[in-house]
């Protein structure tokens, strides 16, 4: 008979944490992987107010849902505050929130629309600065050693590409975030670490090009350097946050996990 092996621990037992725009895409699917991971609560953030209660009442008792524009920095304080309150701790943090376009068309650089850049720099920059900020604050008032802070970042961050240049400079403020971060809370034994996604087929995506699911995951799909392997899900990138947020990762910080299956640059 060959040896019977128990079934492994859940990676996130007894973890309290915070997904901002949980409501759907990538922070839906982190938050329903999480609380299959064990974590005790999974605080999910957005201002889809009726689709974030959706999604927390279907995933079960460990989650609730929050309405957060990360642009505030007093509703992102009041986010973590609250679930400290509320579960006593945090210990992770995956600040997930963002947008792909503020204005209509593309964001060139001779045609650059600085107030639609102000815009997305407040959602996909100081919103994030805001989430590391006050999670951090938490973790080191807490005693939280070992807390981590995710946050995502973008393939085209290592690139450029000359359309929506203010997407592009914002994801690159969110690397340098990230590094700085890094350093500075590594002394409270906290990490901080980012994903980088190539091309998924989450409704916002699919929303800003107008196309469905399936349209978009073959345009995707025919961009990938790896191949048989299907078009990349948001699953998938629940899957390299989950690494980046549990004790697998417990030697990585101020990391860029790219998870793009050899996509090929845009040119």
């Amino acid at each position: 008979m060959g040896e019977i092996t128990s079934p492994r621990p859940p990676k996130l037992q007894g973890k309290v944490a915070i997904i901002t725009g949980g409501a759907s895409g990538i922070g839906e699917a982190t938050a329903r992987l999480f609380a299959n991971e064990g974590a005790r609560a999974v605080v999910i953030a957005d201002i889809q107010d009726e689709l974030g209660q959706k999604v927390a009442s279907s995933i079960g008792d460990q989650c609730t849902y929050m309405h957060c524009d990360v642009t505030n920095e007093d509703q992102v304080k009041a986010l973590v505050e609250s679930t400290v309150h509320n579960f006593g701790k945090l210990d992770i943090m995956f600040s997930n929130a963002g947008v792909l376009r503020t204005c209509k068309g593309d964001q060139k650089i001779l045609d650059l629309d600085l107030d639609a850049s102000d815009l997305m720099f407040a959602i996909n920059v100081r919103g994030m600065a805001a989430c590391v900020k006050h999670a951090a604050r938490a973790m080191v008032e807490g005693g939280i050693r070992g807390g981590s802070i995710v946050c995502t970042a973008s393939l085209v961050a290592a690139w450029g590409i000359p359309q929506s240049i203010d997407y592009v400079m914002s994801k690159h403020a969110v690397l340098g975030l990230v590094r700085a971060a890094s350093k500075g809370l590594g002394e409270h034994g906290i990490r901080v670490n980012c994903v980088s996604p190539g091309g998924v087929a989450t409704p916002l995506v699919c929303g800003e090009f107008h196309m469905s699911v399936e349209e978009c995951e073959k345009i995707f799909d025919g961009d990938i350097g790896l191949k048989g392997c299907g078009a990349l899900k948001a699953e998938d990138m629940a899957n390299a946050v989950l690494f980046l947020s549990s004790q697998d990762s417990a030697f990585v910080t101020g990391h860029n996990l790219v998870v793009d299956a050899g996509t090929r640059p845009y040119a």
